[in-house]
């Protein structure tokens, strides 16, 4: 499918398994990210690199085979971009992911035919497989994604949000309004 009839774009990053393959033995796949992949995620990531992505992830049939379930881990060393300076920020990132995957046919555009219990975790709600298949690559990018620190800074540089005032920390205190009853005091006969 292309991108015009709803699809998403292809992944930078694709390694496809095989649900069939899962539902004979229990698949494990160690993947690594070429040059070129490495690349074309960095820029959608809005890194300035990427120097190595790498994935150990562990596929299992569970619920009577229909489902797959993945749990990986990956290790990645990117460089970000400071808040503050603009200067490059090199990190190392180490996550550990799951997701479970179901069958096109079990998950209708208008809700899962699954019973779906409200207390599950996001792990725990079946995402599509693509004819049959599970993309371990793009599940983990998006991973790669989360993992990221949100506000790198360089060494030594503290964020700071807005410019302090002196000024605006001071209590400024209004003038006292007059009473409305005040005039009516006055006309209170004294004793």
């Amino acid at each position: 499918m292309s991108p015009a009839n709803g699809a998403l774009p292809a992944s930078e990053f694709q390694r496809f398994v095989s649900a069939d393959a899962v539902r004979r033995a229990d698949v494990t796949e160690t993947i690594e990210a070429t040059e070129a992949e490495r690349r074309a995620l960095a820029e959608r990531l809005e890194l300035e690199a990427i120097g190595s992505l790498t994935a150990t992830v562990k596929l299992r049939a569970v619920r009577g085979g229909q489902m797959i379930r993945v749990s990986g881990t990956l290790e990645a060393d990117v460089v970000q971009t400071c808040v503050v300076t603009l200067d490059p920020v090199p990190a190392h990132v180490s996550e550990s992911f799951e997701a479970l995957f179901a069958p096109e046919s079990m998950i209708e555009d208008e809700g899962l035919e699954i019973d779906i219990d409200p207390s599950l975790s996001d792990e725990d709600i079946p995402e599509p497989m693509e004819n049959n298949r599970i993309d371990i690559g793009e599940l983990t990018a998006q991973h790669l994604s989360l993992g990221l620190d949100p506000y790198p800074h360089a060494d030594g540089v503290e964020f700071v949000d807005h410019e302090e005032d002196p000024a605006e920390d001071e209590v400024v205190e209004e003038p006292e309004k007059p009473n409305p009853f005040a005039v009516l005091q006055k006309l209170k006969p004294q004793d």
